[in-house]
């Protein structure tokens, strides 16, 4: 079976000659449908510029990536159109949200789903009910600088999963969370993976939710190393491993 998301000899530098800084070191990681995998590691070993590079929002400067069996770049060329991928294909859930400060929470879900052209009405009915499903229902009309961190967190969570995207790349998504809506955005990523057969990495430094993940990966100085197998899919064919 196609994984759903292929990084290959995967590395990243930035600056040149005295100031060259290697931040990825050619490594692969494989995740196939279905398939919720952890990447953990120090800060400074590569785990968010991985998401970065897989994403293609700063792509690696060699290495090949594959999405639902295309390549989408190889060695620092980006082959296709990168924000429409990331818009119609993948969601993204940033450490620092991202989100829309002018928008309302649920104008800021349903935006994602009209630029693919869905109605305004059927996206914001679905934005509304996935605001509920993460308790921010009641928070709908209301705009991101004035709900807390944690409220932030969870919406870019929803706007990040709501155009049921193959593949969903989450940079620490229950930081800011308490220990039960933390769960509640587990829940709803593991959910989607199995259900939508999507492949879900996230990066976290959060042991409570550890036991939820399929696997479990270890970065070092910029190299992927196999971690722990919790759980493994039957129908999921996945590699993760190192150039080294």
């Amino acid at each position: 079976m196609t994984p759903k998301i292929v990084g290959e000899h995967i590395t990243k530098v930035f600056g040149r000659g005295e100031t060259e800084v290697v931040a990825l070191d050619d490594s692969s990681i494989s995740v196939g449908a279905g398939e919720l995998v952890a990447l953990m590691g120090p800060s400074g070993s590569g785990k968010t510029t991985l998401l970065r590079a897989l994403s293609l929002i700063d792509p690696p400067s060699r290495g090949r990536v594959v999405v639902d069996g295309q390549v989408v770049c190889e060695d620092g060329r980006v082959l296709v159109d990168d924000r429409r991928l990331r818009r119609e294909r993948m969601g993204v859930i940033f450490q620092s949200y991202n989100l829309i400060p002018f928008l309302t929470a649920i104008e800021n879900v349903a935006l994602v789903l009209t630029l693919t052209g869905v109605s305004l009405r059927q996206a914001r009915r679905r934005a509304q009910a996935l605001l509920d499903q993460l308790d921010l229902g009641h928070r709908a009309k209301v705009h991101p600088p004035t709900l807390s961190g944690g409220e932030q967190q969870r919406l870019a969570v929803a706007r990040a999963v709501i155009n049921d995207p193959a593949v969903i790349l989450a940079d620490e998504p229950t930081a800011s969370l308490d220990t039960e809506r933390g769960k509640a955005v587990m829940d709803l990523l593991r959910r989607l993976g199995r259900e939508r057969q999507a492949a879900v990495i996230v990066v976290t430094h959060d042991d409570r939710m550890l036991e939820g993940f399929d696997r479990v990966y270890r970065m070092t100085d910029g190299r992927i190393t196999i971690g722990e197998q919790v759980h493994a899919p039957a129908d999921a064919d996945v590699l993760v491993g190192s150039g080294h």
